[in-house]
């Protein structure tokens, strides 16, 4: 049962937008054993939820999360145990059928990091470090790094910054394609803002096969992404947002999006 006491990750829900918020600011925003299994919960109840169109996650206070603090639970103390947890939350993350986005402000370390690079976008302000930092600590990459680095940066761009435990700002991270938009402090949450609500009236279906396109493209022969697309197309065709589509382009008004198909 989750008290206050160790409530770490928390959710709410307004205007389509999914907000979970790492929420342990006195230690970074670090999660432990608890707090990923509440990530992965909270991220699937974004999932299940027809009220969220979109999930941002966020970081209380000055940093996104400064990774994992793996050695502060003991209830389970294998560290087989421990990465059941975070790759319950790293696979809840990866398979979310909805965009999401990070918001990213001060440090996004190790752990931290993957779960943001494990968003569909990424918005940092100038304040924001990125470092893995397994080496550093005598450790190895986990939720999901070591085969989402590559894919953004490179083989050769993700040795240097897995092998080093380097630091890089937001401008770096920027041009080596690892966050989407890097923006002032003060236009952290309007850029957010702007992005989500674009998002929240998106076709959620069209939305949802464009993720998956494009997740299983990367591991994809060239005729097998055709395949795909074509089924996304015949799922596409089957919602009213097709409908919806073309009345507001004939009429030059905003279409309202919704998901919903009728059976023929």
């Amino acid at each position: 049962m989750l008290t206050a006491d160790n409530r770490q990750v928390s959710i709410r829900v307004a205007d389509g937008v999914g907000t979970v918020t790492l929420d342990a600011p006195e230690r970074g925003n670090a999660l432990d054993g608890n707090g990923f299994l509440q990530l992965r919960d909270a991220l699937r109840q974004a999932s299940s939820d027809d009220a969220v169109r979109v999930v941002v996650i966020t970081g209380s206070g000055k940093n996104f999360c400064t990774g994992a603090a793996l050695g502060r639970d003991r209830a389970h103390p294998h560290p087989l145990r421990s990465m059941q947890y975070v790759n319950g939350a790293a696979t809840a993350l990866h398979d979310l059928a909805k965009p999401s986005v990070a918001r990213v402000r001060g440090h996004a370390i190790g752990a931290g990091w993957s779960i943001g690079l494990g968003c569909d976008l990424v918005v940092a302000d100038t304040s924001a470090k990125f470092s893995t930092m397994f080496t550093n600590r005598g450790l190895s990459p986990d939720l999901g790094a070591s085969w989402l680095l590559p894919r953004i940066v490179g083989l050769q761009q993700a040795k240097r910054l897995s092998l080093l435990g380097e630091s890089i700002d937001a401008t770096q991270a920027l041009d080596l394609g690892l966050v989407t938009w890097v923006v002032d402090p003060d236009e952290l949450d309007a850029q957010v803002f702007r992005i989500t609500s674009r998002l929240a009236q998106a076709p959620p279906v069209a939305v949802a096969q464009t993720i998956a396109l494009l997740n299983e493209g990367a591991d994809c022969s060239f005729a097998q992404s055709l395949t795909g697309e074509a089924r996304a197309l015949a799922v596409n065709l089957a919602t009213d947002d097709i409908v919806e589509a073309r009345r507001a382009f004939q009429t030059k008004t905003s279409p309202n999006f919704t998901g919903g198909w009728s059976a023929s």
